[in-house]
């Protein structure tokens, strides 16, 4: 009797002993399938170094949170210049190569980079450079994915002239007319703005898009705007953020900002000082951006 109790009490705790390692090893294997799996978003930005726009990239990463609330995000600038600035004001932000770098060292495994960028230029041609030199690297990133920037696809186009026009301030009239201010660059993917154009002309033909840096000129639109016989002119930043071109070379008091010169010219002239990503139907053209490379990270 005594002999079969000790071979029951032998098996009881054997059981218990297979079952604590059993849950043991599934823990351990869940824990290093979620470390395996760490997937992290990386936003870039060009950068600013004036302190109004934080408030605007600040509600980027709050509209990308609210849609991808179990990933970590953390910010890169592309631009040295705006990075220096910055440093030399205690305030410091990482390059894209930094970042990732620091991703990998922080047991991230995959990264979706998602580009703040307009158009797919010089900047973003820098970013997926970047990029694509990072997948892959022994022992540290194993994949890391580059979102379109807000232009590139033909339905992105028409989004965005949904976006902008619905944004556009109430007390615009009718007969007013409304001047976008892009970038523009010596890049081939400068043929957005004009494509830009060609959308807010099937809305209104008050409405113009003109480029810093590139086509089409403000001196081309002022024509059109002579033309039309339209006498009240409003000023909005065709940019992600109202940085140092919407408040010197659009907004300025300067006599060659864009605001000047209209002016000279006799029209009356409102400028807005509202970055496209303080709309938050622009942000959500490049979250649907950010979830397609995202899918592509986990089904990899």
């Amino acid at each position: 009797m005594n002999s079969m109790i000790g071979k029951y009490k032998f098996f009881s705790l054997t059981k218990i002993a297979l079952l604590l390692i059993l849950v043991t090893s599934s823990f351990m294997v869940v824990s290093k399938t979620k470390d395996t799996d760490k997937t992290g978003i990386l936003l870039v930005a060009f950068g600013s170094s004036y302190a109004e726009t934080r408030a605007t990239f600040k509600h980027i990463e709050e509209e990308v949170q609210i849609a991808f609330p179990d990933k970590e995000i953390r910010w890169a600038f592309t631009s040295k210049i705006i990075r220096k600035k910055l440093r030399k004001r205690g305030e410091k932000i990482d390059s894209p190569t930094e970042a990732l770098a620091k991703m990998g060292e922080d047991g991230f495994k995959k990264v979706a980079v998602q580009s703040l960028h307009v158009i797919p230029g010089e900047e973003y041609e820098n970013l997926k450079k970047t990029v694509d030199a990072f997948s892959g690297i022994p022992k540290g990133l194993e994949e890391v994915k580059l979102g379109d920037p807000l232009l590139y696809h033909h339905a992105d186009i028409k989004h965005l002239t949904d976006a902008l026009l619905h944004n556009l301030p109430k007390q615009i009239a009718a007969k007013d007319a409304v001047v976008f201010m892009g970038h523009g660059t010596r890049h081939f993917a400068n043929v957005y703005y004009p494509a830009m154009q060609y959308y807010f002309w099937q809305r209104s033909s008050n409405f113009y898009l003109a480029t810093v840096e590139g086509y089409p000129e403000l001196s081309e639109v002022i024509k059109k705007l002579e033309e039309n016989k339209s006498r009240k002119v409003w000023l909005l930043p065709f940019m992600t953020i109202a940085g140092d071109h919407a408040r010197n070379d659009m907004a300025g008091e300067e006599n060659d900002s864009w605001k000047s010169q209209l002016e000279n010219k006799g029209y009356k002239v409102e400028a807005v000082l509202t970055g496209m990503a303080d709309h938050k139907e622009v942000i959500q053209i490049w979250i649907e951006h950010l979830q397609r490379i995202l899918l592509e990270l986990k089904y990899k």
